[in-house]
């Protein structure tokens, strides 16, 4: 055997073994059994073949005895790493611990398990819960009326506020013994969804008090006497909550709170008592201008030692009735001509005693984690159900708008460029709602995700701006008009606040979603960090060593995928039709678990200061869940033959994301031999997938240009208004419906007066007079005369834009 055969023959071995996932022991054997062949056969002098076995022997045996392999490797590598090693603070041990593993461990593994993909249960809405979807929250819907709350009221009518509280809007989380609703998180998502289609300023409203605040918390971390007290209160509205985090420094970044709390004596209705004197400033509170219950993060110290020999005791959470001396509140933001209750609020030496932090003196210094808890689940429910509910109007507005619009006497859906418009309208909702469902689904099965929440916070609310956005350009001059009749003006406004809200966007995919992955869901890199910290080098060892053996593992299956497009990966689930969009996500994952471990290996602790870099792995994971949540819902929902190029659609966007962002991630990684090794090893052959053909585009567009089933599913939850044939009525949504369904209807009559036009038969221009001239020439029947009329009608119903004679006062902003 030549020399280079020898080489390039062990090379092949060690892929094989690495890419098998073989054990120590059983690859170590095989190499040495393939040595000692390849020795004898090569026919090397002897001397020479003794020393070889001799060297390999002896890596064989410091690689598997434990205690040589401590002695020689592991114990100096754990030395180093407790020198270098920055001490982790109880807050980011806390940050580390909350929440729970999920799909992002799956993706993290390199080899998603798909039985636990589609086995994963669905939420089912009880019967309550869908009572009253199809009650209250009707009921609401049919009361608000946008323009009036936006631009006449600057906030909710009186009576919407009364029956708010009455039908315990507020209390949808808290549970019925303490007199709230105690739906789950897939009711609470589906109520926000219908509302949101209908007000953004009514959803918020209601979304705020069942997220992040003191109800929640107070659920999770509330003595029994805060929440028999409290919770029922909330429940009903007799007490408006807010939570008071953000402040003008340090934003909303709890770690950095300048408010403070002493612990001190003080006197509380009439009594001394040990308590807390706070000072602080928050800005951007929803519910603050109106709050009776203030939940409120600041940074608690005992200088005094009145409590323990501990001085700075950490973020804490308390719940302070609004009449308490020192409060300033009331005074309101505005924004984005959203008007619900937001604003600022400040306390001056505001004393409270022990038993209003949450949980009591128990809460003391728990804020942190409380806060980790609550985010983990929370952000994942109320704004990607408020962005879905969003996509889902524009997905069945401009579609039968596009149809209704007409420039040169074509429906303006026929051109290409509104048609690729309305493919991402529709592409995109479908990723949305596939995305708030299972994530919701989680949450109601007990996960608290905080890289899947987070991963959904941030793609939804961004998805949302990118649909409205798509939505305004296809309606045009209308969309820019305010008024009564306009369906989207209000929602392209509020984009924005949802995407800089519970963790900005800019710095959920620079920092928080990567960053976060890889210190929890890496099979291995946590268990290393708590061997270092509980200087357990057994462990250690366990862990490094599989370490080493999983990023091998990852490199040659990378080598392996990308020699053949993945075709080798054999998903032991799943129908033909999701196949292949399962192998690309296993060749995708594998990269990225490959390129998450290099990055860190090579860049240390600069790898947080990489925020390009870590942004794109952030994308490559965030486009890898959507995909597995997009075959998941539609799996879910039986494969439905009419839905297959949505699901197409929506699979060939993000696996082309996710690849071209490990590409872009390659193109700027700052070791470039490294890099071109890893481009050759996970791109042999160049980049493999595509962007979604026109074709596939022109398929999907039409799902929401026409009456369709598909359309139906896609829209599924929003309010659409009951349609009343009145020229004065200003319920946009409902004509549209109306006009899509009776366009089908007059199709063939339409074409026989576009025919008899052509021919010459026709020669008004006007479309009710050439309508009158058909009939009376018997081109069409009386009742298709008719329902044209009404078509036209519907017509110049919707493509009438709202003016006004003057504009003063409050009709001014």
């Amino acid at each position: 055997m030549g020399y280079m055969a020898f080489v390039l023959s062990a090379v092949i071995l060690l892929v094989l073994l690495t890419y098998l996932r073989a054990t120590l022991r059983f690859a170590t054997v095989s190499f040495f059994i393939f040595l000692v062949l390849g020795l004898l056969l090569a026919r090397y002098p002897a001397p020479v073949t003794l020393i070889l076995l001799g060297l390999a022997l002896l890596i064989a045996l410091v690689l598997n005895l434990p205690w040589l392999r401590k002695w020689m490797i592991s114990r100096p590598l754990f030395n180093q790493a407790k020198r270098v090693m920055p001490r982790i603070s109880q807050t980011e041990q806390e940050a580390l611990d909350a929440g729970t593993l999920w799909w992002d461990q799956e993706i993290w593994s390199g080899e998603p398990e798909w039985s636990k993909l589609f086995a994963y249960p669905e939420t089912k809405l009880s019967e309550e819960e869908q009572a009253f979807l199809a009650g209250p929250v009707e009921e609401l819907c049919a009361m608000l009326n946008d323009w009036q709350i936006t631009h006449e009221e600057l906030d909710l009518p009186p009576r919407v506020w009364e029956f708010i509280k009455k039908n315990r809007f507020f209390g949808i989380i808290i549970p019925k013994k303490y007199g709230g609703l105690g739906f789950s998180a897939t009711a609470h998502s589906e109520i926000i969804v219908k509302i949101s289609s209908r007000s953004i300023t009514a959803a918020v409203t209601v979304m705020v008090p069942n997220s992040l605040g003191p109800a929640e918390l107070l659920m999770h971390y509330g003595t029994e006497e805060q929440r028999a007290h409290y919770l029922p209160r909330l429940a009903i509205g007799e007490e408006i909550p807010c939570f008071g985090l953000t402040g003008p420094e340090a934003g909303s970044d709890a770690g950095s709170i300048p408010d403070r709390g002493i612990v001190c004596t003080g006197e509380y209705q009439g009594n001394e008592v040990v308590g807390i004197r706070l000072n602080w400033h928050k800005r951007y509170i929803t519910l603050g201008p109106i709050a009776t219950l203030i939940g409120l993060a600041f940074q608690l110290s005992d200088p005094d030692h009145i409590l323990g020999q501990q001085t700075e005791l950490g973020i804490t959470f308390g719940l302070i009735p609004r009449d308490t001396p020192g409060i300033e509140i009331g005074s309101r933001h505005f924004p984005l001509n959203c008007p619900f209750q937001n604003g600022p609020n400040k306390g001056h030496d505001v004393f409270i005693p022990l038993d209003m932090v949450i949980g009591g003196r128990a809460g003391l210094g728990k804020g942190w984690s409380m806060l980790m808890e609550a985010l983990a689940a929370g952000r994942g429910i109320s704004l990607p159900a408020l962005s879905t509910g969003g996509g889902k109007f524009a997905s069945r507005a401009m579609g039968a708008y596009a149809m209704a619009r007409r420039q040169f006497n074509l429906p303006i859906a026929r051109f290409e460029g509104v048609e690729e418009a309305l493919t991402r309208i529709a592409g995109n909702t479908y990723i949305m709602d596939a995305t708030r469902l299972l994530t919701v689904h989680g949450i109601d099965n007990g996960e608290r995700p905080a890289v899947i929440t987070a991963i959904a916070k941030y793609h939804l609310t961004e998805l949302m701006r990118s649909v409205v956005n798509d939505a305004m350009d296809v309606q045009g001059g209308a969309g820019i008009c305010l008024g009564p009749r306009n369906l989207l003006g209000r929602m392209y406004q509020a984009a924005p606040i949802g995407i800089t809200v519970e963790g900005a966007n800019i710095l959920t995919r620079s920092f928080i979603i990567f960053n976060q992955s890889l210190l929890r869901c890496h099979p291995y890199l946590k268990r290393e960090i708590d061997s270092i910290s509980r200087q357990d080098l057994d462990q250690f060892d366990n862990a490094l060593w599989q370490h080493i053996g999983f990023l091998l593992s990852n490199f040659s299956r990378s080598l392996v995928y990308g020699l053949t497009g993945g075709i080798l990966i054999r998903p032991a689930l799943g129908s033909s039709v999701v196949q292949g969009y399962l192998r690309q996500i296993t060749r995708l994952a594998t990269a990225f678990a490959l390129l998450g471990d290099l990055s860190l290996l090579v860049l240390g602790a600069d790898l947080k200061r990489k925020e390009k870099l870590t942004a794109r792995l952030s994308d490559t994971i965030s486009h890898l869940f959507l995909t597995m949540a997009v075959i998941k819902h539609f799996t879910n929902q039986q494969e439905p033959e009419e839905d297959r190029p949505l699901l197409h659609w929506a699979c060939r966007k993000n696996l082309y994301l996710a690849e071209e962002s490990i590409w872009s991630f390659l193109l700027n990684f700052p070791f470039p031999p490294l890099a071109r090794l890893l481009r050759l090893a996970i791109f042999p052959f160049d980049r493999r997938l595509k962007l979604p053909s026109d074709r596939l585009g022109h398929r999907v567009a039409a799902l929401i240009t026409a009456p369709t089933k598909a359309r139906d599913r896609l829209t599924r939850g929003i309010f659409v208004p009951a349609y009343e044939d009145d020229p004065e009525s200003t319920e946009t949504l409902s004509m549209l419906d109306a006009y899509l369904q009776l366009m089908v209807e007059c199709d063939h009559a339409e074409k026989k007066i576009q025919m008899a036009f052509k021919q010459g038969l026709l020669v008004q221009t006007d479309q009710l007079a050439r309508i009158t001239e058909a009939e009376a020439q018997n081109l069409i029947s009386a009742e298709e005369a008719s329902d044209l009329r009404r078509l036209e009608q519907l017509h110049q119903q919707i493509i009438t834009v709202d003016d006004f004679s003057h504009l003063t006062g409050k009709e001014a902003l």
